[in-house]
Formats: C-alpha cells, structure tokens, sequence
C-alpha cells in the first residue's frame, strides 16, 4: 500500500507492529523482509514519488572544516532514496575491513564479515549482481579486486509494484518524523510533519530509523534535545566518528605488463593491498583505481614530465617501442579511520522549514589520511616496478604535502558512522543487532551504524546489514 499523506494513511486502519523511518535502500529492505514475514509495518518517506526543490532544501547544511559537497547535494529526499543516484559499483566488505587494527584506534565491528554470509545471496538478487571473484594475487603485497559495475538498482522504481500491492507494507509519502519521544528505556512516539505542516502524533510497538549516513544522527540528536536524553540515554557517541572515502586522482603509471593488470573493457583495473602490507605500512585500507590514458594523452604526460622528472622520463622514453603498452591516470580510494572530532552536529542558529535545526558536518581528514595516501601510492610503484609490471610517477601534490586539491572529486559521497556499532556505549550508539544501547524497541539501520568504513563503497553491504535487521526483527517479533 502506498499513500501520498499521513491524512490517507490514517483513513486505512493500518496497524503496524514497525515504523520505519526512511523509505531508502535500508528502509526498503527492511519492510520487504518483514513484509515476507507478513509482519505490519508502515515506512514514512519524507519526500514524494519524485524529487522537488522544496523537499531537497530540507537536507541543506554546512561543512565545517575541509571542503566537501553541498549537503543538499549529497543525497536524495524521495522514494528510494540516494539509490537513485547510485552508480551501481558493488563489493561487499572484506572479511578483514570488520577486524581491528592496532595502529588504527577504535576500528573493528562486534560482527564479522560472517555475520553477513548468509545474506549476500538475496543481496546479489536485490542488486542484480553476479557472485563476487575472490581477490587474485597480484604480487606479494597486492591483489586485483572484482568492483562490479552493475546496473544501478532504484530502489522506489524497482519495489513500487511489490510494495503497492503489499497488505503487510504501507508507505506513506511526503511524511517526515520531526522527533522521536522517549522514556530512557523505548521510543514512545513520533511527532510526523506531512504535507508541509505538523501532523499529530504516531504510535508503534517498534521504531527503525533509516534516514540515512547524515540524518539518522540529526534525527536522533534533535531528538534527544527534545526529551532529554530520554531516546539515546548513552549518547556520547551519537553522531560522532562520522567517516568517508577520501579519493583523489594521484598520479600517472607507464605500464608495461598490460595482461598482468587484467584490465577490464573500459580500460579499469582496481588493484587492494594485503592484509600483510597495511599492517607493515600502518595504514587504512585503500584501493588503487587505474584507467588507461589514449595515446596522445600518453606523449603529452611524458612531455611535461620531462622537464621536473628527467630520470623517470629517460626510463619511459626507454620504454617507448620496446615494452611500453599504455599510460594510466591513478586513483586511490580509503577508508577514514573513525574519528570521534568528525561529526553530525545540529546547527545553533539556523532552523528549517519544519522548525528543526539543520546539519553542521565537522569533517577534516587526519595524519592517518594523509600517511594512507602518500604510504599507499609510494607502496604500489614499489610493487608494479619490482614486478617490471610497470612504473609510478606520484603527483608532486601528494610527496610534497601540499593541501588536499579543491578540484578533484574529494570523496566518494558515502556517509558511513554517527550511529555506530559496538559494545562499548561510550563509543557506539547501537549493538551487534542494531538495537540502540538501552532502548527496547529502537533499531538503527544503513550505513550510518558502520564501525570503520572498509575500502569498498557502502552499496553493497548496506542492504546485507539491512536484511540481517529484517530477519533479526521478523524472528523477535515472531517469538
């Protein structure tokens, strides 16, 4: 069932035993695995059918401290979410990125990657991919890793029919939760805003909060304010050891061992260190990105090389007629280790249209970034020279530790923590089932409860979290 306002959803009769917030990629996936559970549920998606300008001004917000996109910008305030502007790279998280690290305080799940196993099936049919390829190795300290491109899943196109049709699911459009109410022991009610004015109240035995990797801590921190801690009684994590992917193009490699690389038809390869080398280098775990360059690309690097990089250029132009098979841009990806300073904050002075504060993302990549980039390049020219597979030219911004450039890409628009999970109330939000720390009835589901970030994009992991909650609520409810 799907209705366009609280008002028509009231007049249904619906009676719900999970209210979900957020009807997203976690929201979504959720209501479909209580729904095959034929458990009740009603999802509230704040925006409508299609995007607006009016809807997308709720998300606007500011960055504090490097630069980012604009937060309106970011994600997607309608039915499906930021699914509908994904495009469609997938990996699940490697069993190593759920483990902790000495050297990266702080980092490790109280899952592991088989926790998730049994989930990754229905997840691969969600998203329409085939199964994952095992890394192959490389050379000693690398290995090529399977991104599969797939076709970018729209969760609120590719789940309408199925939804409508559902008597177990009821959507409810352009409904927001402003607040949740609580006692310090279970989520009481929510105060809904539907149609561009508050709505009353809404009741349910559960809550689920799935509004995504910014706003589930802006919903639960405002929350919080307005009941005195009553909704996260342990919440000095909330909102905090916010994470990204960092990504920036950092170099050029002159390669000379083409089918080494196993570049696919798009002229990509992605290359992963071994667990071995990141502890051997102290870093985060990253992915190196190489997409050929066209051949008078290729003359017009070495040109320019030649002046502030002669004995590289001598090696190249050595190369050239002999071995030399193509040049390649290169891109590197990592996971931001989780730092209690970079955090969803609510802003002091400002308030939206609905009257609750919008975001102040504090956000600044750290001395542990900034070894992973440099660390990670200079580790893969090692290893591609070593193999004579080919050679590495590191951009002089990168060795010179220059500020991080303002014209690149930045990140990958993966927001990851805020809510995080973990034993530890006094640094994560909710457990190992997703339930909130001290609560009885309030879970929190997407990429926001993510411990570290792992070098992979969220895609693919967020809905294998999102049905083990589904299954984890559909047997609780069901006992």
């Amino acid at each position: 069932m799907i209705f366009q306002d609280i008002t028509a959803y009231r007049a249904a009769s619906h009676a719900p035993r999970v209210a979900i917030v957020g009807g997203g990629v976690a929201g979504i996936t959720i209501a479909r695995k209580l729904d095959q559970r034929g458990i009740p549920c009603v999802l509230f998606e704040a925006g409508g059918d299609d995007i607006t300008e009016e809807s997308q001004d709720f998300y606007k917000g500011r960055t504090v401290g490097d630069q980012y996109f604009d937060l309106d910008m970011t994600r997607l305030r309608y039915l499906g979410g930021s699914s509908n502007h994904w495009a469609g790279w997938c990996r699940v998280l490697e069993t190593y990125d759920f483990e902790p690290k000495a050297w990266i305080p702080r980092s490790g799940w109280p899952i592991r990657r088989a926790d998730i196993e049994p989930f990754l099936d229905e997840t691969r049919a969600i998203l329409g991919l085939r199964e994952f390829r095992a890394t192959r190795p490389l050379t000693d300290r690398f290995g090529r890793m399977d991104l599969i491109k797939s076709d970018a899943v729209r969760f609120g196109t590719q789940f309408r029919d199925e939804l409508e049709s559902s008597r177990n699911v009821a959507i409810v459009l352009n409904t927001s939760v402003l607040e949740l109410a609580g006692d310090g022991r279970a989520v009481t009610g929510a105060k809904l805003f539907s149609a561009g004015a508050p709505a009353g109240d809404f009741t349910a035995p559960h809550f689920v909060v799935a509004t995504g990797g910014l706003e589930n801590s802006r919903l639960l921190l405002w929350s919080n304010a307005q009941s005195n801690g009553a909704v996260v009684p342990n919440a000095k994590a909330l909102g905090r050891y916010w994470m990204e992917h960092p990504m920036y193009w950092a170099g050029n490699a002159f390669i000379t061992d083409q089918d080494a690389l196993e570049f696919d038809e798009e002229g990509e390869c992605f290359m992963i260190p071994t667990p071995e080398a990141l502890a051997e280098r102290g870093v985060a775990n990253f992915h190196i990105q190489l997409e050929t360059m066209p051949y008078h690309g290729t003359k017009q690097m070495i040109a320019d090389m030649a002046c502030y990089a002669p004995r590289f250029t001598e090696w190249v132009s050595s190369a050239i007629g002999v071995h030399l098979q193509c040049s390649a841009r290169v891109h590197i990806d990592w996971e931001q280790p989780p730092e209690e300073s970079n955090r969803v904050a609510l802003s002091a002075t400002e308030r939206d249209a609905a009257g609750v504060p919008p975001i102040d993302l504090h956000w600044k990549k750290g001395e542990l970034d900034r070894k992973t980039l440099v660390d990670g390049m200079r580790l893969f020219g090692e290893e591609i020279a070593l193999r004579d597979i080919g050679r590495l030219h590191i951009s002089d911004w990168v060795l010179n530790g220059e500020d991080w450039p303002a014209d690149m890409e930045l990140a990958g628009n993966h927001h990851m923590g805020g809510t995080r999970m973990g034993t530890d109330p006094t640094t994560s939000v909710v457990d190992a089932d997703s339930k909130v720390h001290g609560m009885e009835n309030l879970y929190v589901a997407g990429s926001s409860v993510f411990a570290t970030a792992g070098q992979c994009t969220p895609a693919t992991t967020i809905p294998a979290l999102s049905l083990r909650l589904g299954d984890h609520l559909g047997r609780t409810l069901a006992s």
